[in-house]
């Protein structure tokens, strides 16, 4: 990281210790930790975002009349519908 700035962060006494835990655990620093965990929720919320995103450009009635068009193979095992 080039750019740092520091938070003081106030966390639930549970909280912390179950972070603690865990970073010692992994033999990482508590800012590490905690660094890492808001790294991956920004990550899961901008793949919400990607998808919700997607979705919406979606045109439905084009999808039907593809899954219904004539041809193709039938599914390979393991791939049924289930």
């Amino acid at each position: 990281m080039t750019n740092i700035t520091t938070y003081p962060l106030r966390l639930p006494h549970s909280v912390k210790a179950a972070v603690e835990k865990l970073a010692k655990e992994d033999g990482v620093s508590i800012n590490q930790f905690v660094a890492t965990a808001v790294a991956e929720k920004l990550a899961a919320m901008r793949t919400l975002d990607f998808f919700t995103i997607r979705r919406n450009r979606t045109d439905a009635k084009a999808f039907r009349r593809i899954m219904r068009r004539k041809g193709g193979q039938p599914p390979r095992e393991g791939d049924e519908q289930i």
